[in-house]
C-alpha cells in the first residue's frame, strides 16, 4: 500500500534540526499537498474540479473568522485549529471509509505523518502548538474542538449545495450523514440555513 510505504520511509528519515527558515520552508513544502490532494468525497463522486484538502481547511478557517463570539469559546484558537485539522493528510492523503482502513489504523497514519511533519519543523513551541490542536481536534475534547467539527461538516454540506447547483449532482448523502450531529448554535443555525436554501433551489 502506498500509504504504508511512504510511512515506513518517513520513519526511516533521520531528520534532524535544521535552521528555523530551512525547517520552515521544508515544513511548508509538504504542505504543499493539501494544495494539490482533492478531497475524495468528491472525487469518487466524479465532482468536476472538485476542491483541494486546503480549500476546504481554508473556508473553515474563514468561518471561524466571521463567526459571532460564542461564550467560552477562543475564537482565535478555533482558527487555528481549522487550518491545522487536517494537515496530517499532506501525507497520508485523504482516507475514506472506501479506502478500507480502520478508524484506529487512519488515527495511528495520521498520527505518525503529524509526528514527522512537526519533526521536519523542528520541533519547538510551533510545532507542539500544531500537534495539540490537532489532537485536541481529533478528541473532540474542548468547545473550541466542537465548534471546529461542527464547521467542518457545515462547510462540506455548503461544497454538497454548491456543488449540486453547478453540476447538477444529487449530493443527499452528505446532508444525511450530518444531520442532526451538529453540537453548537452556530452549527445547527448555518446548518438549518444551508438546508432551507437548499429546498428552495428544488
Amino acid at each position: 500500500m502506498i500509504i504504508s510505504t511512504l510511512l515506513l520511509l518517513l520513519r526511516r528519515s533521520d531528520v534532524g534540526t535544521p535552521s528555523t527558515a530551512s525547517s520552515a520552508i521544508d515544513f511548508l513544502s509538504i504542505c504543499h499537498r493539501l494544495k494539490t490532494t482533492k478531497r475524495a468525497g468528491w472525487v469518487l463522486r466524479d465532482i468536476k474540479d472538485p476542491e483541494s484538502i486546503a480549500d476546504h481547511m481554508y473556508r473553515m478557517g474563514l468561518m471561524a473568522l466571521i463567526a459571532s463570539d460564542n461564550p467560552g469559546i477562543d475564537r482565535n484558537k478555533c482558527i487555528k485549529m481549522a487550518i491545522v485539522h487536517d494537515i496530517a493528510e499532506a501525507i497520508v492523503g485523504d482516507i475514506t471509509p472506501s479506502d478500507g482502513i480502520s478508524k484506529t489504523e487512519k488515527s495511528q497514519l495520521e498520527q505518525e505523518a503529524i509526528d514527522h511533519m512537526c519533526k521536519v519543523l523542528g520541533g519547538g513551541l510551533r510545532a507542539k502548538e500544531i500537534v495539540d490542536l490537532w489532537m485536541e481536534y481529533e478528541a473532540n475534547s474542548s468547545p473550541e474542538a466542537k465548534f471546529v467539527k461542527d464547521l467542518d461538516k457545515v462547510e462540506m454540506i455548503l461544497q454538497a449545495l454548491e456543488y449540486e447547483s453547478d453540476q447538477g449532482k444529487d449530493l443527499d448523502e452528505f446532508f444525511q450523514s450530518t444531520a442532526g450531529k451538529f453540537q453548537t448554535e452556530t452549527g445547527k443555525a448555518w446548518a438549518l440555513e444551508i438546508a432551507s436554501r437548499r429546498m428552495k433551489s428544488d
